[in-house]
């Protein structure tokens, strides 16, 4: 491989031995994410992963892919490479456990104008720490250089998460009933979604998003957005394993109206106190700065919930004991009741 080297190739644009270097910086990235699963190295055409089912009935594979969409725009006017990775996984992950999965492994995908060695490693690093804190192993990856398909100093990022779960206790919103308790965990902010309507009322790309802004608390609003969204797999997993949990809901693009609906069943529908509502100095500064209708921010952006959880009512007060245990901000925002509407938000 080091003797790998294609002039022409190169004079084309594409520089294979900076993908070489690439993966030789990334490497120490990749070790944090080792589990015992894994039983293949970096550098192989597919990553290999033993599954261990022991103490399962019947185990099933759940299998969720997303990318960190225009947010990434944030990223290459700060010029920050290090969190959209973790924006990557958590994408994925918190979709798969959902059903009640375990986040086995990860593959993420790198798509470059130009691979720049130092960058490229910058933002596996990303991926690696969301690896860590959902448990999972980065077991492969690719890095496409596409000189005039992206700008220079352009990218795109996307994975794809495996985990599993035993199919006796993948999770039925059918037992769902009403009177059982919605409980809200708190989001890091806008996490990665709604960022064309984000761009579009802050200038991104044409003002200046560096500047301290009061409402942020002295932050600027690049800073702010840029704030990587939060990984819920240990929690969740643990939640889980010690209440009896109904349902979960992530909570992206589409808001509260578009998802919530997604983990309830026919006749019952989710009531949200609004003043329960931790909602996070952002979005009041994208409603007002956007002059935004309150309905199109909870249809759009999570609201400073970045997840939500349907319990008995009776073990309600022990899930949230639960999650604090796990250092998560939770509290109950709601409960189910027989309704055709699907969220009502009073």
């Amino acid at each position: 491989m080091l003797n790998s080297k294609s002039e022409s190739y190169a004079a084309a644009g594409v520089d294979i031995t900076a993908g070489y270097k690439a993966v030789e910086l990334m490497k120490a990235h990749i070790a944090r994410t080792v589990t015992s699963g894994v039983c293949s190295d970096v550098g192989g055409f597919g990553g290999l992963f033993e599954l261990d089912v022991k103490g399962m009935e019947k185990p099933v594979l759940v299998s969720g892919t997303d990318g960190v969409g225009t947010k990434l725009k944030l990223a290459f006017i700060m010029d920050k490479h290090d969190t959209v990775g973790i924006d990557c996984v958590a994408m994925c992950v918190n979709d798969v456990i959902c059903c009640g999965a375990k986040p086995l492994f990860f593959l993420d995908y790198i798509a470059c104008g130009k691979n720049i060695p130092e960058k490229i490693a910058s933002i596996v690093s990303g991926v690696s720490e969301g690896c860590v804190q959902s448990g999972s192993a980065l077991i492969g990856g690719e890095t496409a250089e596409m000189p005039g398909f992206y700008p220079i100093d352009e990218y795109d990022l996307a994975g794809f998460s495996v985990g599993v779960v035993d199919k006796p206790k993948i999770l039925n919103p059918k037992t769902m009933e009403p009177g059982d308790i919605i409980i809200a965990l708190k989001s890091s902010g806008v996490h990665s979604n709604g960022f064309s309507l984000v761009r579009k009322i802050f200038g991104v790309g044409d003002k200046d998003i560096t500047v301290p802004v009061a409402e942020l608390g002295g932050k600027c609003v690049g800073e702010t957005l840029l704030t990587p969204t939060k990984i819920y797999v240990k929690p969740i997993l643990d939640i889980i394993d010690k209440v009896t949990v109904r349902s979960i809901s992530h909570i992206t693009g589409g808001g509260f109206y578009e998802n919530i609906p997604r983990s309830l069943p026919d006749g019952l529908g989710a009531k949200i106190e609004k003043k329960a509502l931790n909602i996070l100095p952002i979005f009041d500064l994208i409603a007002k700065t956007g002059n935004i209708p309150e309905r199109d921010m909870f249809n759009t952006f999570n609201m400073g919930v970045g997840m939500s959880v349907v319990v008995k009512k009776d073990e309600a007060n022990k899930a949230i004991e639960v999650l604090k245990a796990n250092g998560e901000d939770a509290y109950i925002m709601g409960e189910i009741v027989k309704s055709e509407e699907k969220v009502t938000i009073c």
